[in-house]
């Protein structure tokens, strides 16, 4: 029986094994979490750095929950804090004229400071699983970092539900344009159309355990942040990675199996290897590195059932994995890699 492998990264930081608390629970318990998050995690270095087929912008890690990078948009730059999301394909942050509590307290782009903004009829709606992101079609220059994105179509939204008190603005997908929900075209497609990109590929390094470090690379690939063999693996479906490495899912799941997954946290150290075989590649792995801690203290393993129905056997390998391998996602020839991450 043939299995589909589906990778899906996850912008979510490695939580500490142990009986301690961790820095999240701690803050949370104290009521000290969004005094926190308001002081730190905006305070992302704007600092890119581009070589000359290269670039690279930084992400950090938030509260062992994701990692964020900064865009903005001109003429009067504003800033947001935004996913990137590898399994999706639409652009969108909060909008001014948002009255949903979803949007509170959120960076909200405003039209009147940029000369560059168009408005369009169009009305859009994205649906995750967790909520519903409702608004209007616009186009304006975006900036990630060093390269610029002119005319760029995204979205503004003017209601969200279900999707409250998350830690970011909004979202920049990374997927193939086919998927869009708005029709727009993605922000790596149109700088790629524009010339600023030397090449068709985007990798990921998610560091562990440190809010600094991590990256988002544009048009190449940096050897530094891997060891190893590169470890290509083609789409089984030209064009579309499906679900592969979805910056949205953290854990580990198979379908349709799977049920409770808590363990006992003395026996996390003596746990043998759990392997991964990915395109006949086996990926081999201590499980202590697939152990994570509730906000009880209680350990559990990273593997969860899949809710996403597909024809065939499906395995979803989300952060916990891959933030041990750096990822690249090579579009002009439909495949990704899986490298041991330094």
């Amino acid at each position: 029986m043939k299995w589909l492998v589906l990778l899906r990264l996850v912008a979510f930081s490695e939580i500490p094994l142990g009986r301690m608390k961790t820095m999240r629970n701690a803050l949370s318990g104290r009521n000290m979490l969004k005094n926190f998050l308001k002081e730190r995690a905006y305070r992302l270095s704007q600092i890119s750095s581009r070589g000359s087929n290269l670039t690279t912008h930084p992400l950090r890690n938030i509260m062992d929950m994701l990692y964020i990078g900064n865009i903005t948009t001109e003429t009067q730059p504003q800033e947001f804090h935004v996913v990137f999301d590898t399994g999706s394909s639409d652009l969108w942050v909060p909008s001014v004229f948002c009255q949903s509590l979803a949007c509170a307290r959120k960076v909200m782009f405003r039209h009147l400071y940029s000369s560059t903004f168009r408005p369009t009829q169009k009305i859009f709606s994205i649906k995750y699983i967790t909520g519903r992101v409702k608004g209007l079609l616009v186009y304006n220059t975006v900036r990630i970092g060093d390269l610029v994105s002119t005319d760029q179509q995204f979205a503004i939204s003017l209601e969200k539900s279900g999707i409250e008190g998350i830690h970011f603005d909004g979202v920049l997908s990374l997927k193939y344009p086919k998927i869009s929900f708005t029709g727009a075209l993605p922000s790596f497609d149109n700088l790629m159309n524009e010339g600023a990109i030397s090449e068709p590929i985007f990798a990921f390094y998610l560091s562990k355990d440190k809010w600094e470090g991590s990256a988002v690379m544009f048009g190449g690939v940096d050897h530094r942040y891997y060891k190893g063999e590169l470890n290509w693996v083609p789409f089984i479906q030209a064009g579309d990675w499906i679900a592969l490495v979805d910056t949205r899912t953290k854990l580990i799941g198979a379908m349709p199996w799977v049920s409770k997954h808590y363990i006992s946290c003395s026996v996390v150290n003596s746990l043998p290897s759990f392997m991964f075989t990915v395109n006949i590649r086996p990926h081999t792995d201590l499980c202590v590195s697939l152990i994570s801690q509730d906000s009880r203290g209680h350990c559990y393993t990273a593997f969860k059932e899949n809710t996403m129905r597909t024809s065939r056997e499906t395995w979803i390998l989300g952060d916990i994995f891959l933030r041990l391998y750096f990822s690249v996602f090579d579009r002009g020839n439909d495949r990704i890699v899986l490298a041991g991450a330094v």
